[in-house]
């Protein structure tokens, strides 16, 4: 099941982009993971506002041609990170559909991510993990994603500021896609 394919999204792929979304919320929910994302939040404009702005959304699909996940890569975050270098992408909504997904999806989309970052020659991938989620700073630090600063009262996409945890990892050099992506 590991076979995935990535692909940059599409206007077609919105509202699966918005399902991703949704659903990522409602599973965090029902694990009592409250202050993260919540249903509603996103409409099709935000994820058409990052095409347009110069960020890119990914989709990756199974081999059977379902969607497993997506994320968006930007290649600047001044609300979080202030104006920095251009050594980095910035990793936002690591979707995994759960129920088309196998275990492990999640660490293939941040791979392929990572690998698309290092093809553009930039060293490092960042991040920003609310403060307060506990399983997802343990997530994303076991994933290579070391805890580097934070940054209080971020705006949010439809939802009132938040508290993260600014998470970096250094890309030693430009690395092969995973066999499986």
């Amino acid at each position: 099941m590991n076979d995935l394919r990535v692909r940059l999204a599409a206007e077609a792929d919105l509202p699966t982009l918005v399902r991703l979304r949704d659903d990522a919320a409602r599973w965090m929910l029902a694990r009592g993971v409250t202050g993260q994302w919540r249903p509603g939040e996103l409409k099709e404009e935000h994820f058409r506002r990052v095409m347009a702005g110069g960020g890119e959304v990914w989709i990756a699909e199974t081999e059977q041609g379902g969607v497993a996940g997506a994320w968006e890569l930007w290649w600047d975050d001044e609300a979080a990170w202030g104006v920095q270098p251009p050594v980095a992408g910035y990793v936002h909504r690591l979707m995994v559909d759960r129920t088309t997904a196998a275990p492990g999806t999640g660490r293939l989309l941040l791979a392929a991510a990572e690998h698309r970052v290092a093809a553009t020659g930039r060293t490092r991938v960042r991040l920003d993990c609310l403060a307060d989620n506990a399983p997802l700073n343990a997530y994303y630090q076991d994933a290579g994603y070391r805890a580097v600063g934070s940054v209080a009262g971020k705006p949010q996409p439809g939802g009132p500021p938040k508290s993260f945890t600014l998470r970096e990892k250094t890309l030693a050099a430009p690395r092969p896609v995973p066999s499986a992506l």
